[in-house]
This record gives C-alpha cells, sequence and structure tokens, in this order.
C-alpha cells in the first residue's frame, strides 16, 4: 500500500504492478484506482502462457469481470466500488472502500503521440497528463457544467503507480508524481533483515551465572537461562560470545519473555565431526551443519554471497542424511530458471536433462563430495552412488505435488517472489526438509528486489516458527582469489 497522510488519491495503474501482483487492486485502502485501457490491452496480450506472470494476468481478469458483474455503463462512469471478494477477503487490515474507473474517452490531447519512447508508456503518461488536466481545472458552479464523475474531484491527487523505473523518471519529468509499488516490500532496508545469529555480550556470564542451570541429555548440554538478555532471541537463533571463553549455542525454546533454554552446538571443524568428509571453515558454517543436521527442523534457509559454501554444505547434509542416517529417501535439487517459470523446451532430453545446464553448481560441488580413494574406479563407483540419489526438478512442474521424506534442496531461491515460494514450499509432506539457498545482493528476476524477494520474505516470516532456522553466511571460503575478488572488486 502506498501511504498518503494528507489527501486522497487517484492511483494510475502500470500493467507491471497487476502483473506483479494481481491482488494489487485491493491494496490501497480508501484510494481511488484508475486503469487506462492501454494497461486492459496489455493485460489481453500477456494472458497466454504457462508462465507465473500469464496466470497473474488470468486472475486480474477474473478479479475485474467479478468486480464488473451486472454492472451498466453508468455505474462504470462513476466508479465500481472495490471491495475484497470472498476468496481474497482473509489478511485485509483494512478493506478497501475506494472506486475503480477506467479510461473511457481518449485524452483531449494526444500528448503520447509527441513523446519519444514505447507507445504503452506514453499512452499511461497521457492518460495521467489529462486528469491532472481535469484535476487543476476550476471547479464551476453546478448551474455551469454538468455534474462530475467521482474520478474528476479537485481535491484528488495523480499518482501512477508502476515497477517501471524508466515510466516513473519519465513521469517525473512531466510533472506527474510517481511511485514504486512496494505493498510486497517486507522490509523498508534490508539492512533489518533477521540474520540468524547474535553476538552475546562479554559480561554475559557475570550477569547471568546465578540465573543458569546446566544439564546434560544423550549427550547434548543444555543450559536455562533467565534475565532480560532473552528477550530479544528467537527459537533456534544462533548465539555466540568472542574472546578466550569461545561459546557457541543455539535456541532451543522460549518458555517466557525472560526464560529459554539454549543447547551447546555441535562442533564440526574438527575432522571426526565431519558431514560428508566437509568439514565446518568457520562460525557461520559450523551453526549452518549445526541446522542442516539437525532433524526437528523442517526448514532452513541459507543467505550468503558467493563461494561461501551454501550449496555444498547443503549437499553434504542431504548425502549423510540420505545415504549414512537414512532420514530421507532421497534429495530433490532444483533451481530457478530465469525467466522464472517459462519453458524449458528447445534442449534434448528428459525433465531432468532439460535441467542440467542450468546445475553447473551442483556437478561442481559434487566433484568435492566424491573425491575418494580408491582411483578412478572409486571415484566412478562413489558417483554413480550419489548420482543415483539425486534427483533433479524443475520448478515448472512443482504444482499439485506431494513430496514424502524427501530433502529437498531450492537453489538462487532469492529469484522467486513470495507467492512463487509459497507454492513451493506447500509441496512439502511429511518427513520432508526444504533448504533454501540464495544470495539477495543477485536478483535477476525483473520488478524484485532485495526487500521483495520471496527469499526475504520466508527469512522474515519464518524466524518464529520453533521448526525452522536461518543463518547468514558471511566469509567466503571458496578461494583466497575469490575471497580477495569479493572485496576488491
Amino acid at each position: 500500500m502506498i501511504k498518503r497522510e494528507s489527501d486522497l488519491c487517484l492511483f494510475v495503474l502500470d500493467t507491471n504492478v497487476l502483473m506483479h501482483d494481481p491482488t494489487a487492486l485491493f491494496r490501497f485502502k480508501e484510494h481511488d484506482i484508475y486503469l487506462p485501457m492501454v494497461v486492459l490491452e496489455e493485460l489481453d496480450a500477456g494472458k497466454k502462457g504457462l508462465s507465473e506472470v500469464a496466470r497473474n494476468v488470468r486472475q486480474v481478469s477474473r478479479f475485474l469481470d467479478q468486480l464488473m458483474s451486472d454492472a451498466d455503463r453508468d455505474e462504470i462512469e462513476a466508479g465500481l466500488p472495490i471491495h475484497p471478494l470472498s476468496d481474497y477477503g482473509r489478511g485485509f487490515t483494512e478493506p478497501p472502500t475506494g472506486r475503480l474507473f477506467f479510461q473511457t474517452e481518449r485524452p483531449a490531447q494526444p500528448v503520447a503521440r509527441t513523446l519519444p519512447g514505447t507507445t504503452a508508456d506514453n499512452d499511461i503518461l497521457g492518460t495521467a497528463l489529462e486528469l491532472q488536466r481535469l484535476e487543476q481545472r476550476p471547479e464551476q458552479a453546478p448551474e455551469q457544467a454538468p455534474e462530475q464523475a467521482p474520478a474528476q474531484a479537485p481535491e484528488r491527487s495523480i499518482v501512477i503507480v508502476s515497477k517501471d523505473i524508466n515510466l516513473r523518471i519519465k513521469a517525473a519529468v512531466l510533472g506527474i508524481a510517481a511511485e514504486d509499488y512496494s505493498n510486497d516490500q517486507v522490509l523498508d532496508d534490508v539492512n533489518l533483515l533477521y540474520t540468524g545469529m547474535a553476538t552475546l555480550p562479554d559480561d554475559f556470564w557475570e550477569h547471568n551465572a546465578k540465573e543458569v542451570d546446566a544439564w546434560k541429555e544423550e549427550g547434548r548440554t543444555f543450559y536455562r537461562i533467565s534475565g532480560p538478555d532473552v528477550t530479544d532471541w528467537y527459537v533456534n537463533e544462533c548465539l555466540h560470545l568472542e574472546g578466550d571463553e569461545a561459546f557457541e549455542a543455539v535456541v532451543r525454546d522460549k518458555r517466557s519473555e525472560t526464560e529459554a533454554v539454549i543447547e551447546l552446538a555441535e562442533d564440526y571443524r574438527v575432522q571426526r565431526h565431519n558431514v560428508w568428509g566437509i568439514t565446518a571453515r568457520n562460525r557461520e558454517q559450523n551453526f549452518a551443519l549445526n541446522m542442516l543436521m539437525d532433524p526437528d527442523l523442517d526448514f532452513v534457509t541459507l543467505l550468503g554471497s558467493a563461494g561461501t559454501g551454501k550449496t555444498l554444505l547443503a549437499l553434504a547434509a542431504g548425502l549423510a542424511q540420505v545415504l549414512d542416517r537414512g532420514r530421507y529417501r532421497e534429495i530433490i535439487m532444483t533451481r530457478v530458471t530465469v525467466p522464472v517459470g517459462e519453458d524449458i523446451g528447445f534442449l534434448p532430453g528428459t525433465e531432468e536433462e532439460k535441467m542440467t545446464p542450468w546445475m553447473g553448481a551442483l556437478m561442481d560441488n559434487l566433484e568435492v563430495l566424491t573425491q575418494t580413494e580408491g582411483g578412478d574406479w572409486g571415484r566412478a563407483a562413489t558417483n554413480d552412488l550419489v548420482r543415483n540419489r539425486i534427483r533433479i526438478s524443475s520448478l515448472n512442474f512443482m504444482r499439485g505435488r506431494t513430496f514424502l521424506h524427501k530433502y529437498i534442496i531450492l537453489d538462487e531461491a532469492q529469484n522467486l517472489t513470495a507467492k512463487q515460494m509459497k507454492t513451493l514450499i506447500t509441496r512439502a509432506g511429511p518427513g520432508t526438509k526444504i533448504v533454501c539457498l540464495g544470495n539477495i545482493a543477485q536478483i535477476d528476476t525483473p520488478y524484485l528486489t532485495e526487500t521483495t524477494s520471496g527469499l526475504t520474505y520466508v527469512v522474515d516470516r519464518f524466524k518464529d516458527w520453533e521448526h525452522s532456522g536461518h543463518i547468514t553466511l558471511r566469509r567466503g571460503e571458496r578461494s583466497r582469489l575469490a575471497d580477495f575478488a569479493s572485496g576488491a572488486l
């Protein structure tokens, strides 16, 4: 929702807003919405296909059809009341009270023809300029002027809402207010995103020594801690203490606002605790392996830049739990193919063979994980064993499926929208674990940003759930060359 506190607005929507979020029609509270005719034409042109954008366009058309149900020409001219439809009425803290207007006449001044650039954008700009001109026209006495439609009420501001930066720039040049659509923005600043880790103060034990109970259970060490420090902790948040008395633990339970149970973290840095031959190289990787190897966590998210070890750690933990411990039946590896949701055809072979060109990261990490003794024959045997328990799937065919006792790795998750992320996570059946990997600084999907990415969305929404974990990996471990390049270039 775009907030305006000073006055009511008439928001002129660009097509990409509706393609991005079909429910945008219901997100403007008391403000009115105006749809230029070119927007309806672009929606009609984009309705065909199996992509996520095409599905969104069809959903918008259904919404408009329901809102226009049984409306005559006079009602359309006066503006259709916007009300949340039955299936989408849930989740609205403030039901919309504005009206929906359609362009029914050509602008008196054909501004679009005189502007450079694409015709569709210029039509929207021309329509906004015409509305602005009507707003600025002095109001005539009722006996001298015909009754005006609510869309031309003089107290309303005209604002273009678009995900297209260039259109917003052109609007600013022409003196038209323009804003981005930010209803799906999870956070105001990506730096506020939950990192999954907190540093304890140096005097933590001095302040809490009297309020600590410690015990061991099945080889695991637990502490019950009470005090004000507990207030800001989340379940499964990673805690660490710097200095000579290094301490690493995971919050396991919050019994109240001031009491929590924490567990001493397993140390996966030592070789005897390796996971499929892989040991952690830093604190964040150690916490990541603790989460990946925890059967009580059904959903784990790993954020980090290139070279921090996200894919390698997730694969190693998956192989250890599929082949060694038998917790899951197989690993399913998938990733977003950009453009998202488009057909992966034009490549020969099965679904898995078509996805192979997108799975370079998987193949590279498998080379590391299958470096066993025994020469070429031993490596080939290990390779066959591993590949038989890993399946590569396309996101295109996830709808309607249910995965039972699977270990699912979703790579490049930052390129998914919140809606796509929900579609994928709800595929999980009993005994399935989902691991989402991504770097929100490298988003390739149009109109997604660090604060609106589906990966950011799930990190923020799952931080309170007791069966999920998150950690942000900060230190690159690929090589000294890659580490230096990340900081210097």
